[in-house]
């Protein structure tokens, strides 16, 4: 027989440590509904966002490199599985809600721009006089409004918990929070872990896919990235030589394990100093209790740096991105010359959103390969 909601609530309480958000103490949903037979409201709210057409579209949206340039290259729904995974060890080793901290994961880049990064800052550019352009505040736009799934409102209606995660870098205008009338100081414990488990995941895997493209070299990373270094040395102690590809594969393996390691102690740690004992204590808190110790965020930054200077801003990556923005830029400007040619969901917030808004929203739902066909369909 299936396990109740009820009984799952029960092992919540029973497992989570006193610090975690249970289910059964959830503020909610904006849109009152009956309670699942035998999910959580956190599992509702991972299903719902699994089944959104946003994170469908994350199949075809650039993660560093441009969606399409490479087979075993991650996309941004790769990314988001990886981040999900990270989430959940690290909630399951500090005690925290592991389905609460998967569903932030899982949504906190359906916001995200065609073109990576470089769109979201184009996109910001063009919307400066009209309230700019994040992708985190767009990936709660998308759950509370964006999406249409339901016959009676709009939006996902996922819990208050979920909502307050996607709000990535505390906001205090932003937050979910200030509407309620809940003075929070910090997120949730287990927002917080899908914070940093996006760090984490983007550090490893981007040094994997940058390697695997041959844009970054075991050997400058040796001499200019001491956590690479310390860990090649490792790998090279413990499994002798080994040919390239799984040599730089093991390093990966184990400078994520060890990120992962250094979150996990360094944060149990300071959530016992900190002495909070209930979920709202965490929120009062001020100040991250999910953190990095000193010496790996020090190391973090020095790796960092070097991606921004040898993957981000490498011709091989940069130029075809900054290509791609030329296209968002003049299907922007069409698009106010010509309203009628948007979408038709977006066309009906014109008169509640305003028309900029309306395109932006549009336009960050696009896929990479979407905003190319469409700027050829209009012959711009």
């Amino acid at each position: 027989m299936p396990q109740s909601r009820e009984q799952l609530e029960a092992n919540e309480h029973q497992i989570l440590a006193r610090y975690a958000q249970r289910s059964a103490d959830s503020r909610g949903r904006a849109y009152p509904e009956p309670p699942h037979e035998w999910r959580t409201d956190y599992q509702r709210d991972r299903d719902r966002i699994t089944h959104s057409r946003a994170f469908r579209r994350l199949e075809y949206k650039t993660q560093v490199f441009l969606n399409g340039t490479g087979d075993h290259l991650r996309t941004r729904l790769t990314h988001t599985i990886e981040v999900a995974a990270i989430s959940r060890n690290i909630a399951r080793a500090l005690g925290l809600n592991e389905d609460l901290a998967e569903a932030i994961a899982l949504a906190h880049d359906l916001g995200h721009s065609p073109f990576g990064h470089k769109g979201e800052y184009a996109l910001n550019d063009l919307m400066k006089e009209h309230g700019g352009f994040e992708h985190n505040r767009q990936s709660l736009r998308i759950v509370e409004t964006l999406e249409q799934k339901y016959p009676h409102h709009a939006g996902l209606n996922l819990t208050w918990e979920t909502r307050e995660g996607l709000v990535k870098h505390f906001n205090p205008a932003d937050h979910p929070s200030k509407r309620d009338g809940f003075d929070a100081k910090s997120n949730s414990l287990e927002a917080q872990v899908a914070n940093l488990a996006d760090e984490i995941t983007y550090y490893g895997h981007d040094l994997d896919d940058g390697l695997d493209s041959k844009l970054l070299d075991e050997e400058a990373l040796k001499a200019h990235v001491q956590i690479w270094c310390d860990t090649d040395a490792e790998v090279r102690t413990e499994h002798g030589t080994l040919d390239s590809e799984t040599r730089h594969y093991a390093i990966i393996r184990r400078l994520i394990n060890s990120q992962v390691n250094d979150v996990v102690e360094t944060s149990g740690r300071l959530i016992a100093e900190a002495g909070v004992q209930s979920a709202d204590a965490v929120r009062l808190h001020d100040g991250d209790l999910i953190r990095y110790s000193d010496a790996r965020r020090t190391a973090n930054l020095e790796l960092r740096e070097y991606l921004y200077e040898n993957l981000y801003y490498n011709p091989v990556v940069h130029k075809p991105n900054q290509r791609s923005i030329k296209l968002l830029e003049a299907l922007f400007g069409h698009y106010l010359e010509h309203p009628e040619d948007i979408g038709s969901q977006s066309r009906a917030r014109i008169k509640t959103d305003g028309l900029h808004r309306a395109i932006c929203d549009y336009l960050s739902g696009m896929t990479d390969r979407y905003v190319v066909l469409e700027y050829e369909r209009l012959g711009l």
